[in-house]
């Protein structure tokens, strides 16, 4: 199974290189950011990054800045670090959607402990990525999808756009959207590749295919 990834956004190099070492003893995979705009083009570049550990005062852009743009596209969970252990920070960090707070100076150990337990709870590690939905179940680390049991014959696309769907079961989703998340943020295609790839998933989904509706003038909506 794939090492889960976690982004470590900090502008001392020496902070980043002592949390970078404690979580690859554990077996996580460690990307860099040294300012909030090359974390943020980290995170949109890769695609499945499991939590971001996140400081708050740094140069071009603050923590607060980079929790509000992640939390655009993103649930993915955030630990805020502080040097200021002010109270207003952290309800201001909580309303933001930050998960942890931790305070500077802190201990590396407990920092991975508190990393294990957040994906633990968001069964980021050790759990299958299962989906079900209407008689389709994906299994997402296995990269396997069937249909009431029978294997799909999926292209990696495919894949990608039917979990995608499932995982946002019910909303209603913009062709761009779409395109950001399944083809990624430097994509510069058309969005007809999206309704081609959807009728050609429609049709392999046979009488379930009906799940993907269509929005007129919008885009798609997964409804089982």
């Amino acid at each position: 199974m794939d090492k889960c990834k976690i982004l470590v956004v900090d502008d001392e190099s020496r902070m980043r290189k002592l949390v970078r070492d404690f979580l690859v003893k554990q077996d996580f995979e460690v990307l860099e950011a040294g300012d909030g705009e090359e974390a943020l083009d980290v995170f949109y570049k890769v695609k499945d990054i499991a939590l971001v550990i996140l400081d708050l005062m740094m140069p071009k852009m603050d923590g607060w800045e980079v929790c509000r743009e992640i939390r655009k596209d993103s649930k993915v969970p955030i630990i805020m670090l502080t040097a200021r252990g002010d109270e207003r920070d952290e309800l201001l960090g909580f309303e933001l959607g930050v998960d942890e707070y931790i305070s500077k100076p802190f201990s590396p150990k407990i920092l991975v402990a508190r990393v294990e337990a957040i994906l633990r709870r968001t069964n980021a590690r050790g759990a299958e990525d299962i989906l079900r939905a209407g008689g389709i179940e994906i299994n997402k680390s296995a990269h396997i999808a069937t249909i009431d049991g029978e294997p799909m014959e999926l292209s990696y696309k495919e894949f990608e756009l039917l979990t995608y769907f499932m995982e946002n079961q019910g909303i209603a989703l913009s062709r761009e959207k779409i395109l950001n998340s399944v083809w990624n943020y430097d994509y510069f295609g058309d969005a007809r590749t999206i309704d081609t790839h959807v009728k050609k998933l429609r049709s392999k989904m046979g009488k379930k295919g009906e799940y993907i509706k269509t929005i007129w003038g919008m885009g798609y909506k997964f409804e089982v």
